[in-house]
């Protein structure tokens, strides 16, 4: 006759675990005026691979994932994407979404030869994209 206690009670832990997960955690409030860029290379830009991408960042600061500090948040560059992420959600790490969660502020790519797209979106200390979201413009390149 314990079964169906066993039963109930594993019933309500999954319950409690889903309701926990489906509650996004708070948004972070960012800057309002921070933009988010991509220095090099230049929209439009005919470049080799290996391709040496530099974010830039103003209104707002550098910090790694994890650091809480107001007004910072670490860089995410999105690849090839044709729609952006879930900005409500933390960004999922593809091989289209690349995470700098160490505060880093340039990369270097391998792509193959063709047109690729490249955006940044600055994500605060758990990956989620601030209240409004800091996103730069989207820039295409060649690579030769």
């Amino acid at each position: 006759m314990k079964q169906p206690f066993l039963t109930c009670t594993i019933s309500l832990t999954l319950l409690a675990g889903a309701a926990a997960i489906a509650q996004a955690p708070p948004k972070t409030k960012g800057s309002d005026t921070a933009v988010v860029y991509i220095q090099s290379p230049k929209d439009g830009e005919t470049v080799s691979s290996p391709v040496t991408v530099r974010f830039g960042l103003k209104g707002m600061g550098v910090a790694p994932a994890g650091v809480t500090t107001p007004n910072t948040g670490h860089h995410h560059l999105l690849v090839d994407l044709a729609t952006p992420p879930d900005f409500n959600a933390a960004l999922p790490v593809t091989d289209n979404i690349k995470h700098f969660g160490a505060g880093q502020t340039e990369t270097e790519l391998t792509l193959p030869p063709g047109k690729h797209t490249l955006q940044l979106v600055l994500g605060d200390a758990l990956h989620i994209p601030h209240e409004k979201p800091v996103v730069s413009e989207k820039i295409t390149i060649t690579v030769k």
